[in-house]
């Protein structure tokens, strides 16, 4: 206990210094902001309790921008201006370098994923957010059924929501005359509950 009382200041300080670290190898953009903004929190608790008012300061002025950030990056999750879905060829060079690029931590989320273009009727679409690449879906058409090959996010926007655009709001399924969409039955994580698809066994399904 008396060790506690006598260093407790010091391990808010290290707790705050290695919160700080921690937010830092973080790829999601949210996840960043929102710890930094914590660990900024505890580091002016701890400056100022030392009296290390520039530090302090300093905390300060980055809790302001990172909460700033943070207001602004919630508001766009659920904005249809934040994205845009682009259909490209099976074949396209751009779409074969994001899916070679993104290959392994795909297989983490779908470990069955195989593809390969002209396989079958695809249709092949890019997610952005301005000149950023959001994410990947491919779908295996089957009359007005769609049959997801990839539903993929990259690790920057998964704190975002690109899928309640993509099958609620982009008008893509409608334009591709889709009634029902079913999802693949081992995929990791899978979200699909939150953007308005039903349970069925193993799989998810949307009546479009």
């Amino acid at each position: 206990m008396d060790w506690v009382q006598d260093h407790w200041l010091d391990a808010v300080g290290w707790g705050g210094s290695a919160l700080l670290v921690f937010s830092l190898l973080q790829a999601r953009v949210l996840r960043f902001r929102i710890l930094n903004t914590l660990a900024c929190v505890v580091l002016i608790f701890f400056n100022a309790m030392i009296d290390v008012w520039p530090m302090a300061a300093m905390n300060v002025v980055l809790t302001a921008i990172n909460v700033w950030f943070i207001v602004n990056l919630r508001a766009q999750r659920h904005d249809e201006a934040a994205f845009d879905v682009l259909e490209v060829r099976p074949d396209d060079d751009y779409l074969r370098h994001v899916l070679r690029v993104h290959r392994e931590d795909m297989l983490r989320y779908q470990p069955d994923f195989s593809w390969q273009p002209g396989d079958g009727d695809d249709r092949a679409f890019i997610v952005m957010k301005g000149d950023e690449t959001v994410g990947v879906v491919v779908l295996r058409l089957e009359g007005d059924v769609a049959q997801i090959r990839l539903d993929y996010v990259t690790p920057r926007y998964r704190d975002f929501t690109p899928g309640e655009f993509v099958w609620r709001r982009s008008g893509m399924l409608t334009a591709l005359g889709v009634h029902q969409v079913v999802t693949p039955p081992n995929m990791i994580g899978a979200y699909y509950d939150h953007v308005g698809f039903r349970s069925n066994g193993r799989e998810y399904v949307l009546d479009v």
